[in-house]
């Protein structure tokens, strides 16, 4: 038997046949349409699906389930009840799907299935508990406890990066301030760094920028500060620090075997893996006992289809 995974992005949707074990056997794609119908959108999805089930050797009677990883969330019925970068809101994804396809269809947030995905084949598996943390344009958030995702009695168990950090602090594009991924985000590196430029002008992320900020990215902060740049250091020791912070929040309430750092930031590598390593200690509550094992993430983009593949009832 196989699955089918979706993962459904803004841009592009990537598609997969997997095994149990959580191997990809065949890749498929379609450029995600926002200008067309939903129906149509899901149309396309499930004559994509079809072809690559195709093309991997497997029939219909072998797939067991379909699932859909998607930016948003959706409840018990398979309605997404939002999915903002696709202009989706109170769509029956499920429903529609099957109109083409007769299987069981499960949906999950997309951070939740890469942190599935991890769990069944990546860094976490084998583990009875894990959390994983995309540090990306914002934060999003996957629990997984017993093989299972956990996304609470409403279904937003794992929005951690809307967990109160600060506060009062920086406003939020979710309406509330402080949020986490207000400090914990590349788009919280990118607003330190511009803040420090404002005193520090001749920084070497200012030259590598060309004097343009809105250019500046988190690889360039990081560059900056594995080069000694004084600019880049001090936003590179805050943001560490935040994330640090934050993980500790995470162990202290639910304290898991591992916590998974994945998304564009942790591209960083041992980088940043080292200095949260070094500075999470100092945060942690029983100080004589062992807590979760940090990793960084090593499925990559093929982390959605995983994921959205895995999911079950």
């Amino acid at each position: 038997m196989v699955r089918i995974g979706l993962d459904v992005g803004g841009t592009g949707i990537q598609i997969g046949v997997v095994d149990q074990d959580g191997r990809i056997l065949e890749k498929g794609s379609v450029v995600t349409r926002i200008d067309l119908p939903f129906s149509e959108q899901v149309a396309q999805m499930a004559a994509c699906a079809q072809d690559t089930l195709r093309r991997s050797g497997h029939t219909l009677e072998e797939v067991e389930s379909i699932g859909a990883g998607v930016p948003g969330i959706a409840d018990e019925n398979g309605v997404v009840i939002f999915c903002t970068n696709l202009s989706w809101f109170n769509v029956p994804f499920r429903t529609e799907f099957q109109k083409y396809i007769d299987k069981p269809v499960y949906i999950g947030n997309d951070a939740t299935v890469a942190g599935l995905a991890e769990s069944v084949a990546g860094v976490s598996a084998g583990t009875s508990s894990s959390v994983f943390l995309t540090l990306g344009t914002g934060v999003g958030g996957g629990i997984v406890i017993g093989g299972k995702v956990w996304s609470g009695a409403h279904g937003v168990g794992s929005e951690v990066g809307h967990m109160t950090l600060e506060l009062d602090g920086v406003p939020c594009t979710c309406g509330n301030r402080g949020c986490l991924e207000r400090y914990c985000s590349a788009t919280a590196i990118i607003r330190m760094a511009k803040e420090q430029l404002q005193v520090h002008p001749d920084s070497k992320i200012m030259a590598d920028c060309g004097g343009d900020q809105s250019k500046i990215n988190a690889r360039m902060v990081f560059d900056a500060a594995k080069e000694g740049d004084p600019v880049g250091e001090k936003v590179f020791r805050r943001y560490v620090n935040y994330l640090a912070q934050a993980i500790n929040s995470i162990i202290c309430f639910l304290d898991p075997e591992v916590i998974v750092l994945g998304g564009g930031v942790s591209k960083a590598g041992s980088f940043l893996l080292d200095a949260v390593r070094a500075a999470l200690p100092r945060y942690i509550f029983y100080k004589q006992m062992p807590y979760a094992r940090i990793e960084l993430a090593t499925l990559g983009s093929d982390a959605g289809i995983i994921g959205a593949a895995m999911l079950q009832q």
